[in-house]
C-alpha cells in the first residue's frame, strides 16, 4: 500500500509539476510577472518570496501551480507585464510550453529506460511474459510464466499461434489450457474467460504479452527509439479516438480510480516498468492538454490563434462562455471515466470469481 501511494504521488507530482514548470519558464522568459509558483496544492507548508514571485511547497504533492499576473482576464489592469497584455503569440507559447514539457519528460524517460535495459526482443514461446492490469487474463488468474498449451482446444506451440486464435474471438468466451511453473510436472490447468475488444474493434484481447529478453543498444539508437515511442503513443491515441468517433463507440477511459490502480501495480512491477508508465502518462497528459477543449491549453491555443488571424482581442464575455463550457465538459469526462472505472472493477471481480469457480470445478 505504501509503495502504491508513493508511486501515485511520484507519478502525478512529477508529470504535473513539470507541465506547470513549462508554463513558468516561458512566462519568465517572456517577462510576464509570475505571482506564485508552487509544488503541490492546498495549504502552504513553507515558501519564500523572490522578486515578484512567491515560491512554495504545499500540502498535497500532486503536481504544481503557476499564477501569471493578469491571467484572469476580468482582473487585467493593463500593466505591460501582465499575461493578457502580451501579444497573442507570446500567450500561445506559454500555453503550449506545458504539453511540450510533458513530451520532453516522456522522451527523456523512454530513452533512459531503453538505454539502460536494452531493446526488447519477444520470445516465440507460448509463455506469458506479463499480464496487463484490468484485462481478462488478470481477472482469470493467469500469471507471468504460465505456458499456454491450447486455446479452445487448438494446440499452440508459439505465442503467435496463441494470439492468432485469441484475436479471432472478439468478446467471446474462450477456454485456455496452461502449465504453471512450480506445479506438479505434467499438471495442466484450464480457465474460461471472455476476450476484450481492442480499441480498433478488429480483434479480441486477453491482456498478455510474450516473454521478453533485452539486447544492449547504443545511445543514438536509444534516442531514436525514445522519440519514436512519443510518436507511436500519440499516433495510437489519435487513431483510437478517430476509430471510436467513426464507429460511434464509447471511449475506454480510465478515471482517477483506474489510473491509481494501474500506477500502484506498476510501482510493484519493477523500476523500468514504473518509469515507462510515467512516460506514458506524461504523453497522455501532454496530448490531452493539446486537444481544443475549452479551459485546457489546447482550447486557449485555439482562441489565441483565432485572435492572431482576426486581429480581435479575446473578450471577457468569450472567456466566460469558454470557461463555463470547459468546466462542464471536464466534469462530464471525470464522471464518465469514474463510472467506467467502477464498471470495469465490477466486471473484473465477476470474471475473477467465475475463473476461480471454473478452476475448482476442473479439480
Amino acid at each position: 500500500m505504501i509503495i502504491s501511494i508513493l508511486g501515485v504521488l511520484l507519478t502525478f507530482g512529477a508529470v504535473i509539476f513539470l507541465h506547470e514548470l513549462g508554463h513558468f519558464i516561458v512566462c519568465k522568459f517572456s517577462k510576464i510577472k509570475v505571482e506564485a509558483f508552487s509544488f503541490g496544492f492546498g495549504p502552504e507548508l513553507t515558501g519564500y518570496t523572490k522578486g515578484d514571485t512567491r515560491y512554495s511547497l504545499r500540502a498535497i504533492p500532486l503536481g504544481g501551480y503557476v499564477k501569471p499576473a493578469g491571467e484572469n482576464i476580468e482582473e487585467v489592469s493593463g500593466a505591460p507585464d501582465e499575461y493578457f497584455s502580451k501579444p497573442w503569440y507570446i500567450r500561445l507559447a506559454v500555453v503550449l510550453a506545458g504539453p511540450a514539457m510533458n513530451y520532453i519528460l516522456a522522451f527523456v524517460l523512454f530513452t533512459s529506460v531503453i538505454f539502460l535495459t536494452g531493446q526488447p526482443i519477444a520470445s516465440e514461446k507460448a509463455i506469458i511474459g506479463e499480464v496487463i492490469a484490468s484485462y481478462p487474463a488478470e481477472a482469470a488468474g493467469l500469471k507471468a510464466g504460465d505456458k499456454i498449451l491450447s486455446v479452445n482446444g487448438i494446440k499452440t506451440n508459439t505465442f503467435e499461434e496463441m494470439a492468432r486464435v485469441i484475436h479471432k474471438n472478439i468478446e467471446k468466451e474462450i477456454s485456455i489450457s496452461y502449465e504453471r511453473e512450480g506445479d506438479v510436472k505434467g499438471s495442466v490447468s484450464s480457465v474460461k474467460l471472455t476476450t476484450k475488444k481492442d480499441p480498433s474493434g478488429q480483434m479480441g484481447l486477453i491482456g498478455v504479452s510474450p516473454l521478453t529478453t533485452y539486447a544492449p543498444i547504443g545511445l543514438i539508437k536509444s534516442v531514436n527509439m525514445g522519440a519514436y515511442q512519443c510518436y507511436y503513443w500519440t499516433a495510437f491515441t489519435v487513431t483510437t479516438l478517430a476509430s471510436n468517433i467513426y464507429h460511434r463507440q464509447k471511449p475506454d477511459l480510465a478515471g482517477p480510480i483506474g489510473i491509481v490502480d494501474i500506477v500502484g501495480k506498476a510501482a510493484h512491477s519493477g523500476l523500468p516498468n514504473f518509469v515507462f508508465l510515467i512516460a506514458l502518462i506524461s504523453v497522455a497528459i501532454g496530448f490531452f492538454n493539446l486537444l481544443p477543449i475549452p479551459l485546457l491549453d489546447g482550447g486557449h491555443a485555439v482562441l489565441y490563434i483565432f485572435e492572431g488571424i482576426t486581429k480581435k482581442k479575446v473578450t471577457i464575455k468569450v472567456m466566460r462562455v469558454v470557461n463555463s463550457l470547459g468546466i462542464a465538459f471536464l466534469v462530464f469526462i471525470l464522471i464518465f471515466a469514474t463510472y467506467s472505472d467502477i464498471k470495469r472493477l465490477r466486471i473484473a471481480s465477476a470474471q475473477k470469481k467465475a475463473a476461480v469457480a471454473a478452476v475448482e470445478i476442473g479439480k
